[in-house]
């Protein structure tokens, strides 16, 4: 009977993680599209980023939820823990990364009709891409295991972080004509919103080198990072 309660928890586990995973899909897909309606002035697409915040609350919450009764029903032992900790903590990172990409759609739907940059649009599209690419190392990471490949995420955040900060005088740059400057007081937020993801990003892959070392090491430069 123990060994069946055994089993039947850790085919809990392993459903949990795929639930995870493709919540990480639906979210970085939410991210990108959200910038590409941005980019492309696609209404329809950012409509469609904010209606599909639904899917990723719902996996949300079903992880949510099923770790609860999972920690209620059973006693995880120190190894099960560390994996339930990281998926509770990753869920949340998650959820909060759906968000961002519904502000961003937000925030286009608002500015649409203002004049915008060439520039500040093609340094918001690079941050975009960077920070996907994140999210899907940093989930890759928790996939395989690899302690190696979440300890590279501090430094891939290192350009997103330079063009957040850049980004405050790109918009300076627009000071001149009052409907330019509004919007780009706004790209200035959609900015700070995917430096966010990317520090989501970082927060997970801490979450994989907890899981995987059962200990807990902020990765906040990576410079200074011991060797795994």
């Amino acid at each position: 009977m123990r060994e069946e309660t055994r089993r039947r928890f850790h085919d809990d586990l392993a459903q949990l993680q795929t639930t995870l995973y493709r919540e990480a899909d639906l979210a970085t897909a939410g991210v990108a599209r959200s910038v590409e309606a941005l980019v492309h002035r696609n209404d329809d697409l950012a409509h469609a980023v904010i209606d599909g915040d639904d899917d990723v609350d719902e996996c949300y919450l079903d992880i949510d939820r099923h770790i609860l009764e999972m920690i209620a029903l059973q006693t995880p032992v120190a190894t099960d823990l560390r994996l339930v900790s990281a998926i509770l903590h990753t869920n949340l990172h998650l959820e909060r990364v759906g968000d961002q990409a519904v502000n961003i759609a937000k925030i286009f739907l608002l500015t649409q009709d203002l004049p915008t940059d060439a520039t500040i649009l093609s340094h918001l599209q690079e941050m975009s891409d960077i920070v996907c690419r994140m999210l899907r190392t940093a989930i890759d990471s928790f996939v395989r295991r690899d302690l190696e490949l979440c300890v590279r995420l501090p430094e891939m955040d290192d350009p997103v972080d330079l063009l957040n900060r850049g980004m405050y005088l790109q918009v300076l740059r627009l000071a001149d004509d009052a409907a330019a400057l509004e919007w780009g007081i706004q790209m200035n937020v959609v900015a700070r919103q995917l430096e966010r993801v990317g520090d989501n990003a970082v927060d997970i892959a801490e979450q994989v080198g907890f899981l995987l070392t059962g200990e807990f090491r902020e990765f906040t430069d990576a410079s200074h990072l011991a060797e795994p």
